[in-house]
């Protein structure tokens, strides 16, 4: 891969130089350890440590290949809209990677380099998901908040199933638009809030006391109880009483991939619905928030809606960085 992008200290901004299973700060000289063949930025120990368990132990459940679907191909280019001729020769980054769901539709389906980051360890997940494009991947672990790349300097943004499960949705958004160039472009999607009936829902009334449970626990309490609460939600379905399964501490299971064999579909299942009820933090938004919140980091607003594609929806906002300046305050 051509590093054009160099790794900067993502709190100096220093130029960072390579030295055995380290970068370091030619100034500082402070060091970051590269483990894994991943650079580090951050300790391990942090909020997303529930992502980091999941998508290590589902590291192929949802790569496209894995499901024999193109669910997540079909919401990449769903969402963005981009033609993959057109990104050759591009800086693109990736905020937030989790296995490498769309890090795979990104490399397998364009000739760019993808400059990648992750809060979690799953950034292991996805170097073994897509070593064989390692040439053309970029790959760190960091926080959203501390990115190790210089302001300015990406073409194009995306940030898929992040966003709501940071600390702060406005100040991530901030400091993803802070790495756009000027004309580049971000593309986000999130949780919405629909009504007051959003919050309605056993992910939001269960979630307080299962996202302090052990991971592991929690894990083994969705696969002892999975097969029966998926039977009454197909049961619930079949009978035109889909509303009820909000009610049933279960995922959408309306949502997958219709490829999946029995067994796959369970295992969706437990991975989805640990995911609902193990995060640490979960902010459902008003899309008209988000709006504000981009126009304030001095971005045109090219699309703001529900993005359709085969096999689903999403709440998205895409996005034109046209001002260096930008307003955090609340």
């Amino acid at each position: 891969m051509n590093k054009r992008i160099p790794f900067t200290n993502p709190r100096t901004g220093g130029v960072l130089r390579f030295e055995t299973n380290s970068l370091v700060d030619t100034v500082s000289n402070e060091s970051f350890p590269i483990v894994g063949d991943i650079p580090r930025f951050c300790g391990s120990d942090n909020y997303s440590k529930s992502f980091g368990f999941q998508w290590n132990l589902f590291a192929q459940t949802q790569i496209d290949n894995y499901s024999e679907s193109k669910l997540s191909e079909a919401r990449f280019y769903g969402q963005t809209l981009w033609n993959p001729l057109s990104l050759d020769g591009l800086s693109v980054l990736e905020v937030g990677s989790g296995a490498g769901r769309f890090t795979e539709v990104f490399l397998r389906t364009t000739s760019a380099d993808l400059y990648s980051i992750d809060y979690s360890n799953a950034v292991e997940a996805n170097l073994r998901n897509n070593s064989r494009y390692q040439d053309r991947l970029c790959l760190a672990q960091a926080s959203i908040y501390a990115m190790p790349f210089p302001d300015y300097c990406f073409d194009k943004i995306f940030c898929f199933g992040v966003l709501q499960h940071t600390p702060s949705f406005k100040d991530s958004i901030a400091a993803i638009v802070q790495k756009a160039k000027i004309g580049g472009e971000v593309v986000v999607d999130f949780y919405p809030v629909n009504g007051w009936y959003t919050k309605l829902h056993s992910k939001y009334i269960l979630r307080p006391i299962t996202k302090r449970l052990p991971k592991r626990f929690l894990l083994c309490i969705i696969r002892i109880n999975i097969r029966w609460m998926a039977l009454l939600f197909d049961a619930l379905c079949r009978l035109n009483l889909g509303v009820f399964t909000r009610f049933i501490p279960i995922t959408d299971l309306r949502l997958f991939p219709k490829t999946l064999t029995t067994e796959q579909r369970l295992e969706w299942a437990v991975m989805d619905t640990f995911d609902a009820f193990s995060p640490q933090f979960d902010h459902p938004q008003n899309i008209n928030n988000v709006i504000r919140m981009f126009e304030d980091c001095g971005c045109v607003i090219t699309f703001a809606g529900q993005a359709r594609y085969d096999g689903g929806s999403s709440m998205v906002v895409r996005a034109v960085r046209q001002r260096r300046r930008i307003t955090c305050d609340e």
